[in-house]
């Protein structure tokens, strides 16, 4: 009996003692000075203005330049206005290149409008004649007037042929025929429409299509010839054969 009561107290109170011996180390630490209990849990924390170090509470010191947030988290402090952090240790002043300016954040920079960040400095855009400057971010700094394109870092006019128009597009063939007539070799060239046919405005073809009953040929539009158990298609420029038909040989023959 005595040896089992003692294998019981072994095993209920075995965790016991291993929770009492981890514990006793956290116990045995004192909060040292400039420190407070934890609002919630054990343990402590640093007072704001205080940095652990090691088992102490630390003063907070603030660079040359700087000042204490009095924050419990971070560094404990922050460079003033047109300084920024050297390696976390200092505070050293934002150096703003001309033709720049002191970003609204006060630890950086920006360049004026008509400038382009080059590197470490801010480099005066040099506009071509017939352009304007660009707010954009990246890619150019400058576009062409209306009428004029890029040619290496130049504008040159835009030569449109007679009965065409600047269509303003961005990319691609920079003017459009006007209506009536259509692009051919650089020039545009007036719709011609043949007997039964119609004008056809469209970016592309030649510019006129058959009326309903006809096709079109290399000159023109000719009559389509409906063979028996036929019948005009959706397009009304080809025929196709009834049902029950099948086409052979041009002819609609019965589909047995």
């Amino acid at each position: 009996m005595l040896a089992d009561a003692r294998i019981l107290f072994a095993v209920f109170m075995g965790p016991v003692f291993a929770l009492l011996l981890l514990a006793i180390p956290a116990l045995a630490q004192p909060m040292p000075e400039n420190a407070s209990a934890k609002s919630y849990g054990s343990g402590w924390d640093c007072d704001i203005g205080y940095r652990l170090n090691g088992d102490n509470c630390a003063a907070v010191v603030a660079p040359e330049n700087a000042y204490e947030t009095n924050r419990t988290y971070g560094l404990g402090w922050e460079c003033h206005h047109g300084f920024r952090k050297l390696d976390q240790a200092a505070c050293v002043a934002v150096v703003v290149p001309d033709g720049g300016f002191l970003d609204p954040s006060g630890g950086g920079w920006h360049c004026l409008r008509g400038f382009r960040i080059t590197d470490d400095t801010c480099q005066e855009v040099v506009l071509p004649e017939n352009a304007y400057l660009t707010d954009a971010s990246y890619g150019s700094a400058w576009e062409c007037d209306r009428g004029f394109e890029r040619v290496d870092e130049l504008c040159k006019a835009i030569v449109v042929p007679i009965n065409g128009f600047l269509n303003g597009s961005g990319y691609g063939q920079p003017w459009t025929c006007e209506r009536g007539y259509f692009e051919q070799e650089g020039l545009c060239t007036i719709v011609v429409v043949p007997e039964f046919a119609y004008f056809h405005d469209a970016t592309y073809g030649v510019g006129w299509k058959c009326q309903r009953g006809y096709e079109a040929n290399a000159k023109g539009c000719d009559v389509i010839d409906i063979p028996a158990n036929a019948h005009l298609d959706r397009s009304g420029n080809r025929w196709e054969c009834n049902r029950n038909f099948q086409k052979s040989r041009g002819q609609c023959v019965l589909d047995n």
